[in-house]
């Protein structure tokens, strides 16, 4: 044990998405410390900060946590790989960069889970805080924020504008700006990119807080739990090259380890519910049952198709190819390295009264598996899809005492009927958009899932069998008044004083997209929460809902074709 122990007025666990801006912004003051503690170290690869690397990190032990589930009972008992960032910046840094905030009604359905002021109204001007969109400023967008975001090649490709108008060829509405008034429809796609490099919130918010003399950022350092004084949370015990070490908070202890890291340490640390840490061998300090419970994520499975004309990117997967992409982005920062190649999208809604999307596309132009490698010989495209409200629970649970033992995570994906009949709808729905006249002169053969599958049986085992996370695990720690909440609308552990929870477990329920954006929005307004600060003006703007969604799935059903 060290026995020089140091004192800062805020402690942050966690240097991903919520603790690097929250770093960024408490040292805004030059009177105030910050202690920032990560389990990994450096961004500076070029596999994180080159854009088309995308599948590189998230795949890659020294940059992220290789967590993976029980035996999924509703998914054929498969465990699922649930990655989380290990690296400054976190899965900022190992993200698809799909800069998505979710649906206006998300976040009112937070103030209706009790989550006061955390409304739709609450939360864009924070989003506009966060954010330098490439197209300027308007109501919806920020000019002047940290984060950089764009369209990355602006759609070059022509499948990209022909999945586009597909999409409005099958009914549906077309959008100009999906993170602006109206997120349903289909249109370009906006990433977290800025000048060709990855704007994870390391470049964005830590980076130019580094050179502040009142942060300190420990890496490599492996947090055990917080130190409590009866009801009072005073500091945190963290191993560093093979020392244990206390330090000591003056104000607050903040938690922005992610949605299976936070309640993970909250269990450590003897907070939660007692059958999981009697099990655990682990002294219950203070019961709150809701710690670890509630876990959401998104699922997504994708439709391939072959191409008919040689403009895919599987004619770009070949090393000399590579080599060359990558050598003019280590030169120019731009050409194909410099985008996620998702750089067109859709969010529809599965049925009849449903008031908001909960289906969303991603398009991309090739054909290629998770771990980045070509699926066939030849050219084809791909769009990933998912039933983005699911209503099925999971449950994150410690092990042991020791911090080490990754903790056991359990999603219970499609346990819900709903969720089920959300991806059957998504299997009929985007093979129906497909097969629209504008992706005629490109679309040959259907890869996955296959004309054959076509029955409610047939897609049900297609799905269990197909699907894949999406990478969004959230909302464990939820915020909200009732007995399951983890914290209260300000952040703070219910019965525990100066320890807050900011990241993305304190969701109530999940929105309707990636989870960065709406994560940062958050880190944002709880930045000036806890410094009691003056919250930014609500603001009363336009959202989009189409007049008859209570009626009718689309825009109209004249151009549908079978």
């Amino acid at each position: 044990m060290s026995t020089n122990t140091q004192t800062f007025d805020y402690i942050i666990v966690g240097a991903g998405s919520a603790g690097c801006v929250l770093a960024n912004r408490l040292t805004e003051d030059a009177n105030t410390s910050v202690l920032l503690l990560e389990n990994g170290g450096s961004d500076k690869s070029i596999f994180i900060q080159m854009p088309t690397a995308l599948s590189i990190p998230m795949n890659t032990k020294k940059y992220a946590w290789q967590f993976h589930t029980q035996p999924e009972p509703y998914l054929n008992d498969r465990e699922m790989h649930c990655p989380r960032g290990k690296v400054l910046g976190g899965s900022s840094s190992i993200n698809g960069m799909v800069y998505v905030r979710g649906h206006a009604r998300d976040f009112d359905e937070w103030e209706a889970h009790g989550a006061k002021d955390w409304g739709y109204a609450n939360c864009l001007p924070y989003f506009k805080k966060a954010e330098t969109w490439a197209f300027g400023a308007d109501e919806y967008r920020g000019g002047e924020g940290n984060l950089g975001t764009n369209n990355g090649n602006n759609m070059q490709n022509p499948l990209y504008q022909a999945f586009v108008d597909a999409g409005v060829e099958a009914g549906y509405l077309a959008t100009e700006d999906y993170n602006g008034a109206q997120q349903e429809g289909f249109g370009a796609m906006h990433m977290t990119v800025k000048d060709g490099k990855r704007s994870s919130t390391a470049n964005a918010y830590l980076r130019p807080a580094m050179q502040r003399s009142n942060l300190t950022i420990v890496t490599k350092a492996l947090v055990h739990k917080v130190l409590l004084d009866e009801k009072q949370a005073v500091g945190v015990r963290y191993e560093h090259k093979g020392k244990t070490v206390d330090v000591k908070a003056n104000l607050e202890v903040i938690l922005s380890a992610g949605s299976i890291g936070s309640p993970h340490l909250l269990q450590l640390s003897g907070i939660g519910a007692h059958e999981d840490l009697n099990k655990a061998n682990i002294e219950v300090n203070h019961y709150l049952p809701g710690v670890g419970k509630n876990l959401q994520d998104h699922l997504e499975f994708y439709f391939q198709f072959k191409c008919k004309k040689p403009i895919t990117l599987n004619g770009k997967l070949g090393l000399w190819d590579k080599f060359k992409i990558g050598t003019r982005w280590i030169l120019n920062k731009d050409g194909l390295g410099a985008t996620n190649h998702f750089e067109s999208c859709g969010f529809i809604r599965s049925k009849a009264n449903v008031e908001w999307p909960d289906i969303q596309y991603h398009f991309l132009p090739a054909a290629i598996r998770y771990d980045g490698k070509s699926a066939f010989d030849g050219h084809g495209f791909q769009v990933h899809v998912g039933h983005n409200k699911p209503k099925s629970r999971g449950t994150v649970k410690v092990v042991s005492a020791d911090p080490k033992d990754h903790p056991e995570i359990q999603f219970n994906y499609l346990q819900d009927q709903d969720d089920i009949e959300g991806f059957r709808a998504c299997v009929r729905l985007t093979r129906e958009i497909i097969n629209q006249a504008p992706l005629d002169k490109y679309r040959g053969a259907e890869i996955q899932p296959g004309e054959h599958i076509e029955s409610d049986e047939d897609i049900d085992a297609f799905v269990r069998e197909a699907v894949e996370s999406a990478y969004h695990p959230s909302c464990s720690c939820k915020m909200g008044e009732d007995g399951m909440a983890v914290v209260d609308s300000k952040l703070r552990v219910r019965g525990i004083k100066n320890l807050r929870v900011v990241d993305s477990s304190v969701f109530p329920t999940i929105p309707n997209g990636n989870l960065n954006s709406p994560t940062i929005m958050l880190a944002e307004r709880a930045a000036d929460i806890i410094k009691d600060f003056g919250m930014l003006e609500p603001m009363s703007s336009e959202v989009v809902i189409p007049s008859d969604w209570k009626d009718k799935q689309r825009l109209t059903e004249a151009k549908r074709k079978i």
